[in-house]
């Protein structure tokens, strides 16, 4: 089983490595759900790590339906994956009603050329999914990372199951979100040849609280969220 960790930062990827991950997706703000991390976090971890790195193509938090310049910022740093040297791209395009957007997702994956090209969990706001699937397939897309269209992958297990055995023979059907040690087996089980998690924890690296917040509260900024390593480790044990 190929097991993916999501990495928010250098010192994730470097832990999900030594903690025995097949590969990282490297993104920024897991708290809203990821977006593309900074050139210097993608140029370093790519010098430091010697397994594979997807990069996380998402310009903003929020939806998925980006304007035309959002647009050519994404296709601005999927050429620079490419120049670097990174592995994947993931990424997606959506409309205004959270249909696929055929046209510019196609576009994206044409522009990443030889690099694998995972579509997203904008899958699971998408009103037709056994569709997109047909679609994400005729474009050239090597795997989706879904929950099945559920908050965690386990309450999706049944649809992810059913896309898994109908079009597991076209393209990997990654289940992400909630996956633990608890639950890791069962995926296995299930027959995914892929999965993705975080392992990652909060640390506390402020003696004081600051003053005010400067993201409404969502988090608390005395802590970092980091890939754990023993958590990593640990989940790679029950499936290796």
């Amino acid at each position: 089983m190929i097991i993916e960790v999501c990495a928010n930062s250098v010192e994730s990827a470097l832990n999900a490595q030594k903690g025995g991950a097949d590969r990282i997706e490297l993104c920024g703000e897991l708290e809203v759900g990821g977006v593309t991390p900074s050139y210097g976090v993608i140029a370093l971890v790519r010098e430091q790590l010697s397994i594979p790195v997807h990069v996380l193509i998402r310009p903003r938090s929020g939806n998925f339906t980006y304007t035309e310049t959002e647009f050519e910022v994404m296709k601005r740093d999927i050429q620079f994956c490419k120049e670097i040297g990174c592995d994947g791209i993931v990424s997606g395009v959506l409309n205004a009603d959270n249909t696929l957007d055929v046209e510019r997702t196609k576009a994206l994956v044409e522009l990443s050329g030889s690099l694998s090209f995972t579509f997203h969990r904008a899958f699971d706001w998408l009103p037709n999914p056994d569709e997109a699937i047909e679609q994400l397939i005729a474009m050239g897309c090597n795997r989706i990372l879904t929950s099945g269209q559920k908050p965690k992958a386990e309450a999706g297990l049944g649809d992810l199951v059913k896309w898994n055995e109908k079009y597991g023979n076209q393209i990997q059907l990654m289940p992400g979100s909630g996956v633990n040690a608890a639950n890791i087996q069962t995926f296995k089980e299930k027959g995914f040849k892929e999965i993705h998690f975080s392992a990652s924890k909060l640390k506390k690296n402020l003696t004081t609280t600051p003053k005010i917040s400067f993201n409404n509260h969502v988090f608390d900024e005395s802590y970092l969220r980091n890939t754990d390593l023993q958590t990593v480790q640990t989940l790679v044990n029950l499936v290796k």
